[in-house]
């Protein structure tokens, strides 16, 4: 028998290439190409022409009606505001994690929801149906409609679903799928797209909601070709650590509704529930106040959130100090460092420097600079900061505080959660004073921990 021909596939962009290198020579990513069998696929341009489809008219953007998407909920509330208020006829949602984060829980949870009003469909790959049968039970979920096939031959499932004309389909998971009209093995870069991309043409035809779980690798990101995000509506990613009992569901991308939505769940004995005032869990429970420690308001999609950044500075007894980030971005805070040196006076060099977010979230928007150096600096005075303060804003390399967006909303949570004190930037300042909030405006890092040292001179008064 002739061995089968090869070539390597880039996992990032689909590039193809006759032998392996380190580096894609279409995306430049390192370590992105794996082997594949090259299919033989006939000429599609071989069709006659009266045989094919007769195209899509071209007609003028402003004679299209614009038209709202309905949608409905899943009754988890958490979960419809990663989705943008709900799930959507047609679309297809991909939704990635770490194994064992929860991503087949929520999912089950979801269609037992689902299934009181939808026809809905939950195919299987990974797991037997007397295991998910059992973990509905472990729930507690009323799962008498729900409908379970066990199958990962791409041809049956979309005979089932021609049959069957369900609703709501979940597919648990991409990377099981196989098509007979491919000879790679599921999971491949090949099947993988193949898969996906018939499903969303059936999702599409259909009307048919697809839920699409993926595998995820050891970086974190979605496993298999990077044209699997593209192809589909709504990617969110499962966020937390499997040891603690809280999960962070973050929309990546969402052709449907904002994104960067933040849904918070804690998981349960019953499964994933919905945290209220997710504020809470980032905030620490002290007795009395401990210096290296600020509180400041991140914006998570249409979500204030109040999250604990601690510092932790020290002399450090190596020849380079370290710089450890944790929740936040690393390269920012050696930025930030030398900028509370060189305007601040506050030098750091000899100290070694820790920095957490608490909770476990994930901070990336600048509106968390100035919290840091507050921290590093309560810190290396060993002082705590006032109670009841907290802080936002960006800041410069040039020592200027920038405003942060959706300054109005930050304050209102901050008021709405009991503290007292605000130092934002003076751009942010609201026009309107905000009941029990005392707000401190500040243009510059060396102006803010002036400020600081006054506030705290007046409490000791």
């Amino acid at each position: 028998m002739a061995k089968a021909k090869t070539n390597f596939t880039c996992t990032e962009c689909g590039g193809i290439v006759n032998k392996w290198a380190g580096q894609c020579p279409a995306c430049g990513q390192w370590n992105t190409l794996v082997e594949t069998i090259v299919e033989s696929v006939g000429n599609r341009f071989s069709v006659k022409p009266q045989g094919l489809a007769q195209s899509a008219p071209v007609l003028n953007l402003a004679e299209i009606e614009a038209l709202d998407v309905p949608r409905f909920g899943t009754g988890i509330d958490e979960f419809d505001r990663v989705l943008g208020g709900g799930l959507v006829a047609g679309g297809v949602v991909l939704i990635g994690g770490d194994p064992g984060i929860g991503k087949s829980t929520l999912l089950l949870q979801a269609l037992a929801n689902l299934a009181r009003i939808k026809k809905v469909l939950y195919v299987s790959g990974e797991e037997s149906g007397a295991q998910i049968a059992l973990r509905a039970k472990r729930l507690s979920l009323d799962a008498k409609d729900l409908q379970l096939q066990a199958e990962i031959q791409l041809e049956k499932i979309l005979n089932t679903l021609a049959e069957h004309k369900p609703q709501v389909v979940v597919i648990d998971s991409i990377q099981t799928m196989y098509s007979d009209a491919l000879s790679s093995a599921p999971g491949s870069v090949a099947q993988v797209r193949e898969c996906a991309a018939q499903l969303t043409r059936v999702a599409k035809t259909m009307d048919i909601t697809m839920i699409l779980v993926g595998h995820v690798t050891k970086e974190g990101a979605l496993a298999g070709p990077r044209v699997l995000e593209h192809i589909v509506d709504t990617v969110l990613y499962f966020e937390g650590d499997t040891h603690s009992s809280f999960r962070l569901v973050r929309a990546i991308k969402n052709r449907f509704g904002a994104v960067n939505e933040l849904g918070v769940f804690a998981m349960t004995e019953k499964g994933l529930k919905g945290v209220s005032n997710p504020s809470a869990l980032f905030l620490s429970q002290h007795d009395t106040q401990v210096a290296g420690s600020c509180v400041m308001v991140t914006q998570e999609g249409t979500r204030p959130l109040l999250v604990e950044i601690q510092a932790l500075v020290d002399s450090s007894h190596a020849p380079n100090a370290r710089r450890l980030s944790v929740g936040l971005e690393q390269n920012r805070l050696a930025m930030l460092l030398a900028v509370l040196h060189r305007h601040a006076g506050v030098a750091a060099f000899d100290q070694d420097v820790f920095i957490n977010a608490v909770g476990g979230v994930k901070i990336a928007e600048p509106a968390a600079d100035l919290a840091v150096l507050l921290a590093i600096n309560s810190s290396m005075r060993n002082k705590p900061l006032p109670r009841g303060l907290v802080v936002f804003g960006e800041v410069g390399l040039a020592g200027e505080i920038r405003p942060a967006p959706r300054g109005q909303e930050r304050l209102r949570e901050a008021a709405k959660l009991g503290f007292s004190i605000a130092m934002i930037p003076k751009s942010n300042a609201p026009k309107q004073k905000i009941e029990g909030l005392t707000i401190i405006g500040v243009d510059r890092i060396e102006e803010a921990l002036s400020r600081i040292r006054d506030v705290d001179s007046e409490i000791q008064d």
